[in-house]
């Protein structure tokens, strides 16, 4: 956790398989602590103004297109977004109708990266507060496009400050919504024990047995 500056080295236990209505950890901006502080939200983001938090299953996800105009987003967009750090995500592959292939997708290099994320504190009516999360998405890079055509939003390391920075204009954040280089990423099929949010261990990311062969899986029918 070097790479994001945190006061203290957190106490986290190993995740492979973190499902939309998990608890994540991220970086966010505390004044009152320090300019970088671990917090955990639930995955899913749930708008102050919501009156059911259910709504958060469906803003897992924020596009980056229109996080600036869309009610669910703006305002966190404006003065609430943080760092989600990773070391890999998962996408799936359509091969047909009844199957798709698993990946686990990480940088070439092995090193951690953070997600563009966003935040809102939000309170039941009597007053149980929530704190909810989600990551914003781009348009797939080239590679990516194999697999899906969205992508998570990989902030660049010298974009990390900025980004969770309140003071920032968000309009002048709107550029770092893009795609990763198309050269950043390794694919790495993996099995469908992935597919199962109960799986919870590192078997999720082993990759597929070496015969396979993994530029085939990338061709199109």
């Amino acid at each position: 956790m070097a790479i994001f500056s945190l006061m203290r080295e957190p106490e986290l236990s190993p995740r492979y398989n973190i499902s939309p209505g998990q608890t994540v950890a991220a970086v966010v901006f505390d004044p009152e602590r320090s300019p970088h502080e671990l917090a955990m939200f639930r995955w899913g983001l749930v708008p102050s103004w919501a009156k059911d938090p259910k709504i958060g299953y469906r803003t897992i996800n924020a596009r980056g297109e229109t996080v600036a105009t869309k009610p669910s987003f703006r305002a966190a967009f404006k003065r609430r977004r943080c760092l989600i750090p990773a070391d890999g995500f998962y996408e799936w592959k359509k091969l047909d109708a009844r199957h798709k292939q698993p990946y686990y997708i990480t940088r070439s290099d092995g090193r951690p990266f953070a997600f563009a994320g966003l935040y809102e504190h939000w309170s039941d009516p009597n007053g149980a507060p929530l704190d909810t999360c989600t990551i914003v998405t781009t348009e797939a890079n080239e590679p990516m496009s194999a697999v899906h055509d969205r992508m998570p939003v990989m902030l660049a390391e010298a974009d990390y400050d900025r980004w969770i920075d309140p003071v920032q204009d968000a309009g002048e954040l709107q550029s770092l919504l893009r795609p990763a280089p198309d050269d950043l990423l390794q694919f790495i099929p993996v099995s469908t024990t992935v597919n199962n949010p109960r799986n919870e261990r590192p078997e999720c990311i082993a990759p597929l047995d070496a015969g396979v062969d993994r530029d085939s899986l990338f061709k199109e029918e």
